[in-house]
């Protein structure tokens, strides 16, 4: 690494009451020129950039595989070629974790890039997080192609105390993007839980990028999300924040999207993380102008002692065909297929796992073909490849002039293809070696958080409310709206907000009302029971149901709804992104002084 920097100390050590930190990533594979857009957008402190997710470490660990000196997400060096000299000369510090799985070397990387362009900033990066070297030592599975511990925010703190320009890491929370810096810039200790737990759900709106200003938005009729802005953060001492974007960019900042965004990928009112246990349900959102969301209230709690780690091996092969079915006769034909594959696959050739999905997407008296068909698709897997592979495609060609009528593959089938499955287990947090790699070459391990001196108890919010049908409890629910009143059959999106997301092989689904009655309604109609009515999907699912009165929200964990995870495939929508639309587009009665 480098010391010294071209552009002087950075934004983040300038006085000041605000800390704004931008975000222009949300996954490996954003807009490629967000980085440019945030930095000539308007004033930045920090810029963030979120490059990692569940899939995202497996293909980074088969391209480490390939070559031991990848493993990192080429996009953002790519995207340093082009910005890294327009940040340093604004003074805005660059915080990501596209290290992925080899911080060290995209961190070298850079000063390479930066050498060759005539610049000096200083780099720094975070490591300790790569379990796999010692697998056995830890008691992990063997097989496995990644295992990674998510770290903290305190290893970016310490590289952005040293004078860090430019901090590279590997698999810490999404959120220490926005925490590492505000410990930094206001000298946070582990004792600050609630500013602590504030900055982590400033963090929580920030890392998906535009899903907090108006991406993936259930209502996004009501904005111009042609083209949304990336958000920014403004951070105070005492956690609190406000969520905006810059001036004249695309899409919104509502009191809506904030909502949205914290319901994805979180569960009960317990957020846990590596450096504090951020209470959901102490969350106020309060709109403080045009596209200006204010965050407060917010309270922390000691973190566990564990970290979560994620686990990425190899599942086994896997192979699709799909079968077009059009006109009349769509159920009959589709029985024909699936009774004419198994025929013909060969003695002992059958994959362990044969599931057929029958998507009827035709319409009666259609104008157009397409419209007039449907989709049979047939999914393998098999831990031999060759189960999957040659012979499978040849038992499904080999139909062609002897199926049903109509017969055609919306492709040729492949060869088949490995996939790898997630698990999270929980790992002590004291025998992870945390390491902050600073510019001059020092290394300076980061302890993991302890528990905070003894302090007078707080109250707690209310306890939690009595049983409801179905067996889920309440929590701090609402009076129910009164009885008797007239209702409607509707979609249930007319009234309710939802977004929905995987955390491993389990979907989340958060559903929200837009005011007070519907949220009275809402958390009375919406029980586990319901739910599993509404979506049948989820009937063999276990569902825990969490209420957030704070924002008028209800949140569900589905267990094993996807199965292995996103890269298992195991349904149509493998990472439940579309989930919550779904949830949406399905009718109940409501009342009809909600519509």
């Amino acid at each position: 690494m480098t010391s010294g920097s071209k552009s002087g100390s950075g934004a983040a050590d300038r006085p000041g009451p605000v800390l704004r930190i931008g975000n222009a990533s949300g996954f490996y594979g954003d807009r490629f020129s967000a980085v440019r857009e945030m930095l000539t957008g308007g004033p930045l402190d920090v810029l963030t950039g979120d490059y990692l997710a569940e899939l995202t470490m497996l293909i980074l660990a088969r391209d480490r595989l390939r070559d031991p000196s990848l493993g990192y997400a080429k996009t953002f060096l790519r995207q340093m070629e082009e910005c890294l000299g327009l940040a340093l000369d604004r003074g805005v510090r660059i915080v990501t974790n596209a290290g992925g799985l080899n911080p060290a070397r995209l961190a070298d990387a850079v000063v390479e890039l930066a050498k060759r362009q005539g610049l000096e900033p200083a780099v720094a990066y975070v490591e300790g997080d790569d379990l796999l070297p010692r697998r056995a030592e830890l008691g992990l599975p063997e097989g496995l192609l990644a295992a990674n511990a998510y770290l903290g925010a305190f290893g970016v703190a310490e590289c952005l105390t040293a004078g860090a320009d430019v901090v590279v890491t590997g698999r810490v929370t999404d959120a220490s993007l926005v925490v590492g810096p505000a410990v930094a810039r206001f000298g946070w200790t582990g004792d600050d839980l609630d500013a602590l737990a504030g900055a982590v759900v400033a963090g929580h709106v920030l890392e998906c990028g535009a899903q907090a200003t108006g991406g993936n938005y259930a209502f996004f009729r009501e904005h111009d999300v042609t083209r949304p802005g990336f958000p920014v953060a403004e951070l105070h001492a005492d956690g609190s924040s406000v969520v905006t974007k810059h001036p004249g960019t695309g899409g919104a900042v509502t009191v809506g999207t904030v909502t949205a965004q914290l319901l994805y990928e979180t569960g009960g009112p317990r957020y846990l993380g590596p450096d504090v246990t951020a209470r959901l349900d102490t969350v106020r959102l309060t709109r403080e102008g045009p596209d200006r969301v204010r965050i407060d209230g917010v309270r922390g709690e000691a973190p566990p002692t564990t970290l979560k780690a994620g686990l990425n091996r190899l599942g086994g092969h896997r192979n699709e065909v799909v079968f077009v079915l059009t006109g009349l006769d769509i159920e009959a034909k589709a029985d024909l297929v699936r009774r004419q594959f198994e025929e013909a696959l060969a003695p002992g050739s059958r994959p362990a796992e044969l599931r057929w999905t029958l998507a009827r997407t035709d319409h009666p008296d259609a104008e157009t073909e397409e419209t007039s068909s449907a989709l049979l698709r047939l999914t393998a897997r098999d831990p031999d490849p060759a189960r999957v592979g040659r012979d499978l495609g040849r038992a499904a060609v080999e139909l062609g002039l002897a199926g049903y009528p109509g017969f055609h593959l919306v492709a040729p089938p492949g060869p088949g293809a490995p996939y790898g499955v997630f698990t999270a287990v929980p790992v002590d947090a004291a025998v992870v070696e945390h390491t902050a790699v600073l510019p001059d070459g020092r290394r300076v391990a980061v302890p993991p958080a302890a528990p905070p001196p003894a302090a007078p108890p707080r109250p707690e919010p209310p306890p939690p409310a009595p049983q409801l049908p179905g067996g889920e409890a309440g929590y701090g629910l609402p009076e129910p709206l009164p009885d008797g009143g007239p209702t409607r059959r509707a979609p249930l999106g007319l009234v309710a907000g939802a977004r929905s997301g995987d955390k491993g092989g389990d979907a989340n689904l958060g559903v929200w009302a837009r005011d007070e009655p519907g949220w009275r309604w809402l958390a009375h109609a919406l029980t586990v029971d319901r739910l599993r009515e509404l979506l049948p999907e989820t009937s063999e699912s276990e569902i825990v149901r969490h209420a957030l009165p704070n924002l008028r929200a209800l949140n569900f964990t589905i267990t094993g709804l996807l199965g292995e995870g996103v890269a298992a495939r195991h349904r149509f929508d493998p990472q439940a992104k579309a989930l919550g639309e779904w949830l949406r587009s399905r009718h109940l009665d409501i009342p009809e002084a909600l519509l």
